[in-house]
């Protein structure tokens, strides 16, 4: 076993709730706006960091959307929300309600031990 470590993941839960702005435009305005005004600005800053995005406005008022952002240390992550915050995404088309960061299975890496999942088939 390696005693090395590297530095993990990490996985950020933006939580955001949108904008009369955002909603006021088409759904193909929407994507270009994401295509056009989001995705350069993280592309030109950052790499390592991969998205995708979930729609929670059917069962939740004061969270409309949640993007799951996960990248390969603590420092793109920082440079991705440093870009994110250059975008009218960032509180203009979204408003940005918590942000909750982690690394999955930390306590394992800390421990020294399996992770446990419940992962069925």
């Amino acid at each position: 076993m390696s005693t090395e470590q590297t530095e993990a993941p990490v996985t950020a839960f933006i939580l955001v709730k949108t904008t009369p702005e955002w909603l006021a435009m088409s759904p193909q305005e929407r994507v270009d706006a994401f295509t056009t005004e989001v995705v350069p600005v993280i592309k030109g800053k950052v790499t390592g960091v991969t998205s995708r995005f979930y729609d929670t406005e059917f069962y939740s008022a004061r969270v409309t959307d949640v993007w799951v952002w996960e990248a390969r240390d603590h420092h793109a992550y920082q440079l991705l929300i440093d870009a994110l915050r250059e975008t009218p995404f960032w509180d203009r088309y979204f408003e940005v309600v918590d942000l909750l960061v982690g690394s999955e299975n930390g306590y394992a890496r800390t421990y020294g031990v399996d992770a446990v999942t419940t992962i069925t088939a």
